[in-house]
């Protein structure tokens, strides 16, 4: 008898190359970029200052920090409604092994919309 990760799998198996769909937009705001500012003692101009962000910056915004913007992702992927729910059944946990390869191409500009993952 497979077990539910077995199925699990067998499931995804067929979702596979098809999109899931776009979740809700999440605003980065002043507050959340401070708050992981604080949280991890990177407080750099680009991230804090808008003043200053204003005045050297070539995005002349504030910016989020790229590991806020990565440390996201969890939180953004919830909001995709899933093709198939079956997939789900009996999984307690999931484990977060790492990233290969993350680039971030672009800034996530102070009050701008950062898009929930599309799949």
């Amino acid at each position: 008898m497979p077990t539910n990760a077995e199925k699990a799998i067998e499931i995804w198996k067929t979702l596979e190359g098809k999109p899931e769909g776009t979740g809700d937009w999440l605003q980065i705001d002043q507050a959340r970029i401070n708050t992981f500012a604080d949280a991890t003692g990177d407080h750099q101009f680009i991230h804090v200052d808008p003043e200053k962000a204003a005045q050297f910056s070539p995005y002349k915004v504030t910016i989020a920090h790229g590991y806020l913007t990565i440390s996201l992702i969890p939180f953004l992927q919830t909001g995709i409604p899933m093709a198939d729910a079956r997939g789900y059944e009996g999984i307690v946990a999931g484990v977060n092994y790492g990233l290969d390869k993350v680039r971030l191409p672009s800034p996530v500009k102070v009050n701008s919309p950062c898009a929930r993952i599309a799949s």
